[in-house]
């Protein structure tokens, strides 16, 4: 059976609408073109891979801690798609109790933009998420995980997701501060990582053979109990072209048991973000 036909969740995309959600007028970036996309249409790239949920995370590009965007695309999913939201670090137990009610099962950080000291002052944010089982999403790059480990440290029931395999320098080695700090991590049985935006960090051409050493080190220390996979539609700054059904022949291909992208693609993210199966 074709990786098509088996049951799948993206586990990171975006959602770009300015013609019914205009962007934040303090956006330090504004989608545009190929680069954006709305809920109708991912929903019909999704029927058309085979892809039966979603995790769609809100972008800091365009909306920022606007979430109407996203809130609107989960429930244009009746029940698929399920969302990571951007909020001030000040949000209340009943804002993200609001949130949550529509769909959002996490908060998205993202230092590789904005900087480990941008979330320094975060702690008390963290606690709430605790309170409400709800989880963080972490997008850091190279050596910034060490520096954000004290936090993280500091909220030790709060599961943690990490995007687009901590995006390491692949010129640097498996041994690089950063990488070894998130097998670390993976070990402790507390985090999840994302297998997906490969583009983003890679220095060759899809299939991005200089990746695939940090993706098999990544499944040997979370297991695949603790490793989804994302798409990055619709690929927001691509500097290359990247088609959404060779990405997932590639995940074919790094994955040939069919057990294993059973687990990867369908168990652990239904687990995780709370699908019944």
């Amino acid at each position: 059976m074709s990786i098509y036909d088996e049951p799948k969740v993206d586990c990171h995309n975006h959602v770009f609408d300015p013609a019914r959600f205009a962007y934040r007028d303090d956006t330090h970036y504004r989608p545009a073109g190929q680069e954006t996309g709305s809920a109708a249409l991912f929903l019909q790239v999704l029927d058309a891979y085979g892809v039966q949920q979603a995790l769609v995370v809100g972008p800091n590009s365009g909306y920022g801690n606007d979430n109407r965007c996203l809130l609107d695309a989960i429930a244009q999913g009746a029940g698929r798609l399920k969302g990571v939201a951007v909020v001030d670090h000040d949000a209340s137990l009943q804002v993200l109790s609001d949130l949550q009610a529509q769909g959002i099962v996490g908060v998205a950080f993202n230092p590789s933009f904005l900087g480990v000291a941008h979330y320094l002052d975060s702690g008390p944010l963290l606690d709430r998420l605790q309170q409400l089982g709800m989880l963080l999403q972490v997008q850091v790059e190279r050596d910034q995980l060490p520096d954000l480990l004290p936090l993280l440290d500091a909220a030790p029931s709060l599961p943690v997701l990490i995007d687009h395999c901590g995006k390491p320098e692949p010129l640097a080695g498996l041994h690089q501060p950063g990488f070894e700090a998130l097998l670390a991590l993976g070990r402790s049985g507390r985090a999840a990582v994302k297998l997906s935006g490969f583009a983003k960090f890679s220095h060759e051409p899809h299939p991005h053979a200089d990746v695939w050493p940090y993706v098999r080190a990544l499944v040997e220390a979370f297991t695949l109990d603790a490793c989804v996979w994302g798409s990055d539609w619709p690929y927001l700054r691509a500097t290359q072209r990247i088609d959404y059904g060779a990405q997932l022949k590639l995940i074919e291909r790094l994955f040939p048991a069919a057990e294993d992208r059973r687990k990867l693609l369908w168990d652990t993210p239904g687990r995780w973000f709370g699908w019944s199966r």
